[in-house]
């Protein structure tokens, strides 16, 4: 049967994961703590005193005025969605569709998916044989054309943090031709900020989430830093009432009490470390070095690695789709006895 639907959803592929059971999950970049139980107490305390006949505000606005007192930002420059995810759709929406829509290669594949589906003329720079960014070539496809480009910092699923000056530089080449989001999914675990960056330029923003550090990533939770004259634009495309009663109390909760986030980042930076020295001598795998919660592995042969871990109840995420990252499997820092179980059964498997 044929389907009345755009050819460029008929022939876009699907999210690439497939949801597999192991007892240790390494394989999507979660923290491995759950929201603390005192914190749950206190959202849903908070929720069971509103009305759940109403609707939510409009547009999340108890939960930008938290975001804008955390952030130190203006509010009027925050958007919030039920994910950093659907901000890239949206602002592949606002500024990519039949526009340019540029970003490096490898990268987190949904600003590529999201460019197709939209069908903008999307366009990958290969990054460098050591991950670095491609500048010459970048400046020039930012010097020519105008639309959307998307650059994590740090990178996914590299996991490379870039210098700041390079980025300064990719912003001069673009101008105010191009909207320039910097993807800051991981930047706690960097701690790298380009709020400075971002502030005073009005075609710029800052994505983040709750899904990384914040633990809350079942929630489906982000928002974008960006000018008001941007946010008001991306606001327009957000549907209306789109943040539940839930949704909004468990995040004024968390921004409220971050502290329990400051011991987990602290916690998973030591633990990136421990597992790089303990695997810095592997005989046949090579680590990439890291700025993220997760390691980007090289192995002779991915398929047999992620094979003898997931037999060793440990899952792990295979990387492919690009030459560079042939034989590459992603692992996330999980909790300290998960980082050790994982480690011995990285040098078994030799």
């Amino acid at each position: 049967m044929s389907l009345p639907v755009r050819p460029a959803v008929l022939s876009s592929p699907a999210y690439p994961f497939t949801p597999i059971d192991a007892s240790i999950k390494l394989d999507q970049n979660e923290s491995p703590y759950d929201f603390p139980d005192f914190l749950k107490a206190l959202a849903l305390e908070r929720t069971r005193a509103t009305a759940w006949n109403r609707y939510p505000d409009l547009n999340a606005e108890t939960v930008r005025r938290a975001v804008a007192k955390f952030e130190n930002w203006d509010e009027r420059g925050v958007v919030v969605t039920t994910g950093s995810n659907v901000l890239i759709g949206l602002i592949t929406e606002l500024a990519g569709m039949n526009r340019r829509v540029l970003t490096v290669k490898p990268s987190f594949s949904l600003y590529a998916l999201e460019a197709h589906l939209l069908e903008g003329q999307l366009c990958e720079v290969p990054l460098n044989t050591d991950f670095s960014l491609p500048l010459e070539e970048l400046k020039r496809e930012l010097e020519t054309g105008n639309g959307v480009f998307y650059l994590a910092q740090p990178q996914a699923p590299t996991g490379r943090l870039d210098p700041v000056r390079e980025v300064l530089e990719l912003l001069e080449a673009a101008g105010e031709r191009w909207i320039f989001v910097i993807d800051e999914a991981y930047h706690q675990y960097s701690g790298s900020d380009y709020r400075a960056v971002v502030r005073g330029r009005a075609n710029v923003l800052s994505l983040r989430t709750f899904s990384k550090a914040w633990g809350l990533a079942g929630l489906r939770a982000g928002y974008a830093l960006t000018s008001p004259e941007l946010a008001l634009e991306i606001q327009k495309l957000v549907p209306p009432f789109g943040f539940s009663t839930l949704h909004s109390a468990a995040l004024e909760v968390a921004l409220e009490h971050p502290e329990y986030l400051l011991e987990r980042i602290s916690e998973t930076v030591q633990e990136r470390q421990r597992i790089a020295t303990a695997l810095q001598n592997h005989p046949s795998w090579t680590l990439f070095p890291s700025s993220t919660n997760f390691m980007l592995i090289q192995t002779p042969d991915a398929d047999a690695a992620y094979k003898g871990l997931l037999e060793r109840g440990i899952l792990v995420r295979k990387q492919g789709g690009n030459p560079m990252l042939e034989g590459c499997l992603r692992v996330s820092v999980g909790t300290p006895e998960q980082n050790s179980a994982f480690i011995a059964a990285a040098l078994e498997l030799g």
